[in-house]
């Protein structure tokens, strides 16, 4: 199976399955002296991990890493980074009428044509339970750009038609949402939507400042396509929207380029990135997220047969996989952030970079 690898310098390479004894990654190419222990990852591996509302999936997992390798007296010696989490709560009885039945909505019908066999529990290599090693990877990566000044933060700005109004990336909510006067309202949503034994879509927000002018690659890997790849490799990413996105197609070109000034631009509707080069000012990020597909109603489907069946979907699933989204699409972003500033590196060694530290 190809398709594991994330990186050019900086790799991030996964393995595991959801129901599996384990997922693992293999990070090369991060600069040595950097200072690591598994309790840096660990932060960051709290905030995915599942059970922690009742507005979540309720599997029980510790998430705990283990760094395996590529760490010497508490620093990085620039070898490979091998790291492991152990499953622990699998139920893979719930599962057991998948065997043979395709779910909507899901990789199940696609990885069986692809490769012949699939593994129906919890989805195998398809669920998102792999997001887990890429917010470990991500969590190193994280630690290397701050000694740069650069820092990337996020969360939800919009699940159904409830949008964020005023965003504040400090607010600590069940949510993950940026916007804390809409908490209520969400509560009382999502308790409707359990009712109904159905699921909702979201927005996030990835937010990144402290970023130095001349970071990407023109014309293949202008920055924004490395980032939109980014997170389009996440589970049930379908849109991934750069400053103003999509909202561009109502404006003027009078209105839409950004003014230059003594002082830098007067706005910031390309999103901090101009003909695929960071231009110095904050670059925001939207990735939008479909509804998950697993939910309790009865639906119509096929078997392996190519009979026509009916379905219905058992175990512990998110009613809304944005919720917990913000950590793995962190983590992609500051992967692909620190891979392109290493590429820059290599080839503009000569040229100087505006870092904040």
């Amino acid at each position: 199976m190809s398709g594991n690898t994330f990186g050019t310098i900086f790799k991030l390479t996964t393995f595991g399955e959801s129901h599996g004894s384990a997922l693992g990654a293999v990070i090369d190419g991060c600069p040595p002296n950097i200072e690591l222990d598994e309790s840096v990852i660990q932060q960051d591996l709290d905030r995915r991990k599942p059970g922690q509302s009742k507005f979540v999936t309720q599997r029980k997992e510790g998430d705990k890493v283990e760094i395996l390798s590529g760490v010497f007296e508490g620093v990085t010696t620039g070898t490979p980074i091998g790291l492991i989490i152990r499953n622990e709560d699998q139920k893979s009885k719930d599962y057991a009428n998948l065997k043979d039945k395709f779910r909507p909505g899901h990789a199940d019908i696609t990885y069986q044509e692809k490769y012949g066999i699939r593994d129906y529990r919890g989805g195998g290599r398809a669920s998102a339970r792999e997001t887990a090693m890429r917010v470990a990877g991500g969590a190193i990566a994280k630690k290397v750009l701050s000694s740069l000044g650069v820092k990337v933060r996020g969360g939800v700005v919009q699940v159904g038609d409830i949008k964020a109004k005023d965003i504040n990336y400090e607010t600590k909510n069940e949510f993950n949402f940026l916007d804390e006067s809409k908490v209520e309202e969400l509560k009382e949503f999502f308790a409707k939507l359990n009712k109904e034994q159905d699921s909702i879509g979201a927005k996030i927000l990835i937010n990144i400042s402290g970023m130095p002018s001349g970071i990407g690659s023109p014309v293949f890997s202008k920055l924004d396509a490395e980032l939109a790849k980014a997170m389009m490799s996440v589970n049930a990413v379908k849109a991934v929207e750069i400053g103003t996105g999509c909202d561009v197609v109502t404006m003027r070109g009078s209105e839409n380029r950004d003014k230059i000034n003594k002082s830098g631009f007067e706005s910031n509707n390309s999103g901090g990135i101009l003909g695929g080069i960071s231009n110095g000012d904050e670059i925001n990020i939207y990735a939008s997220l479909k509804p998950t597909s697993s939910i309790s109603q009865k639906t119509k489907t096929l078997d392996i047969n190519n009979d026509e069946v009916e379905l219905q979907v058992k175990g512990r699933h998110d009613p809304c996989v944005g919720l917990r989204a913000t950590p793995i699409l962190e983590a992609m972003t500051v992967m692909c952030i620190l891979d392109q500033i290493l590429i820059d590196r290599g080839q503009c060694f000569n040229v100087q970079r505006d870092f904040k530290n």
